[in-house]
């Protein structure tokens, strides 16, 4: 969270940036007048210290600071793809959700840094082909070698604000962004062209993201597939799942398929 759209307020959030998560090697951004200042002013920062005669008390990393960025064209936005994208729908349920209601700066730090966990705690791919094996590799491991997690809060989406205190407001937002946020990812996920060509079943062992409601931020349902129930026509619309808490029976629609490396081809499954 920046004050102001300025050079200085760019700097500044970099600078927390860094000591929250390390140097970046590369910055990729769109063409923002504060990001170009900030460039030219790190160029210039990293000059001066390598040029300086007291070089040698400074510690290596921090004589070459230089960050390269790479910036899109001026108000074109598709060409940031995927990240863009993901800035633009945050944006949209951070609008929704909080409006023009009157927060407070500690209150809108506290929704963005938990806004932030919930990002980075989506799953990517599974971490094994080993069947009993539900863990799955996320953001988070990248950042603190770890799935993220949150503190327990109790549901509050559907209590009227008037009854809410202020800091249960700040949980009340969190909680209708990540059910907003995670209901659309995983519809992102899940490819719903029509059924103009034949697609693959799906095997024994595939490891799957269950599409459930009202779960609580940061956490995702995560299960294998134990047995598939084919149709009359040999098509896979029905499987069971194994997850942490035990099997349930879902219908492949609920479901979104991890990937895989193309060299652990899962075992095709007999009919069950």
């Amino acid at each position: 969270m920046v004050s102001d759209l300025t050079t200085q307020g760019f700097l500044a959030a970099l600078k927390r940036f860094v000591a929250r998560r390390g140097k970046p090697a590369m910055i990729m951004c769109d063409n923002g007048t504060n990001f170009v200042g900030a460039r030219r002013e790190l160029d210039e920062l990293a000059t001066l210290f390598k040029n300086q005669h007291s070089q040698q008390s400074i510690a290596g990393d921090a004589a070459d600071i230089g960050i390269e960025f790479k910036f899109i064209p001026v108000k074109s936005p598709n060409f940031g793809g995927l990240w863009e994208a993901a800035v633009k729908s945050m944006k949209q349920h951070l609008r929704k959700t909080i409006g023009l209601k009157s927060i407070t700066p500690e209150e809108l730090n506290t929704v963005f840094a938990q806004v932030e966990a919930c990002l980075n705690s989506r799953p990517i791919t599974q971490m094994s082909s080993d069947p009993s094996d539900l863990s799955v590799l996320t953001p988070g491991h990248f950042l603190v070698q770890r799935p993220l997690t949150a503190v327990a809060e109790p549901l509050l989406r559907d209590v009227p604000e008037n009854r809410l205190s202020r800091w249960q407001q700040v949980q009340n937002f969190v909680q209708r962004i990540w059910s907003r946020w995670s209901t659309q990812y995983l519809s992102d996920l899940h490819n719903r062209t029509k059924w103009t060509q034949r697609r693959n079943n799906l095997f024994i062992g595939t490891m799957v993201l269950i599409k459930e409601d009202n779960l609580p931020p940061l956490r995702w349902l995560l299960g294998r597939v134990t047995h598939i129930h084919p149709g009359a026509d040999g098509n896979v619309r029905v499987v069971t799942i194994r997850t942490k808490d035990g099997s349930i029976v879902r219908a492949v629609s609920k479901l979104c398929i991890l990937p895989f490396k193309e060299n652990e081809e899962p075992q095709p499954a007999g009919e069950n």
